[in-house]
């Protein structure tokens, strides 16, 4: 393992047992005492229709860039993908897997654009749910907020918006240029012939069930959420695992429910466990199916190199 690896477990590492420190690992024991069969079953049926969802978007996206590829082999890899990525650093090495192997002879550029692209729109959908949560925020949660919490996020929002329209500035002529080029491939896959909705479509679904595992997971250890935590907390929750500084967004994400938990009521030590158990749900719904088609995959390069 490379030494950024390695910095990213002990990171990781480090966090969650930060976190077990703060609060009291007697609840979380606890919490995890009321665990039964029955959620854990269903969020991992949910995480296969992630995948599924998933690789069905990036199909389409493929096809829309002249990269066809057949349904069983995009759902196959994208286990592989997600497997990786939820066990290696970073967060990105199983797009890296998914774009190494669906590379043509020809070219792998295609392959490549057609993932980052597949990518962006699940960003995408992320981002336009959280956005949806900043109305829920004042209209729900405004006797919950710490005190000026609404003037300190207009503060950030105002100097954020600010740096973004400077950096647009500074950078538009090469912005443009870079629009030009791609232009006909965002249009492609995002615009037309109705990709806009079938793009959306999937995205929101996937989204959406990513969201509903974290709410079984919150549910099954004890401290359900109300509704409004589906576009208030968790897809902030999620959202930290963005950051490449972990492994499988473990760490980061368990902070920010520890941190945002207290918000409905709730225990640090709740959003801690709730946020454990979605991460095991979410490797245990990929593992068996990825460890599978990836040793099945090496089985078959290796008797194709022997041949």
């Amino acid at each position: 393992m490379s030494a950024y690896g390695v910095l990213a477990v002990i990171f990781c590492l480090a966090v969650i047992a930060g976190l077990f420190v703060a609060v009291d690992p007697a609840d979380v024991a606890a919490a995890f005492g009321n665990v039964s069969a029955g959620p854990v079953i269903a969020g991992v049926a949910l995480v296969q229709l992630q995948v599924v969802l998933s690789a069905l978007r990036w199909r389409f996206t493929a096809a829309r860039l002249g990269h066809p590829i057949p349904a069983a082999l995009a759902i196959r890899e994208y286990y592989i993908a997600s497997l990786v990525n939820q066990i290696l650093p970073g967060g990105m090495a199983g797009d890296a897997v998914r774009a190494y192997r669906s590379r043509t002879a020809d070219s792998w550029k295609r392959p490549a654009a057609a993932i980052v692209l597949e990518r962006l729109s699940g960003q995408l959908a992320f981002f336009v749910l959280a956005g949806a949560g900043l109305f829920a925020w004042p209209v729900f949660l405004a006797g919950r907020l710490p005190p000026g919490f609404s003037r300190f996020a207009l503060i950030c929002a105002g100097v954020l918006g600010a740096a973004v329209c400077l950096g647009l500035f500074i950078a538009r002529s090469r912005l443009m240029a870079r629009y030009e080029t791609l232009r006909p491939d965002l249009a492609a896959v995002f615009w037309n012939r109705g990709a806009f909705a079938i793009q959306l479509g999937l995205s929101m679904l996937t989204v959406a069930a990513y969201v509903a595992v974290f709410m079984i997971a919150a549910s099954a250890t004890g401290a359900p959420l109300p509704p409004v935590a589906a576009v208030t907390v968790i897809p902030l929750c999620l959202m930290t695992m963005l950051i490449p500084a972990g492994v499988g967004g473990w760490g980061t994400r368990e902070a920010a429910a520890a941190a945002l938990w207290p918000l409905f009521g709730l225990t640090s030590a709740a959003g801690l466990s709730a946020s454990l158990l979605y991460g095991m749900i979410s490797l245990l719904g990929v593992a068996p199916q990825g460890l599978l088609f990836l040793v099945i995959a090496i089985g078959r390069r290796h008797d194709t190199s022997r041949a």
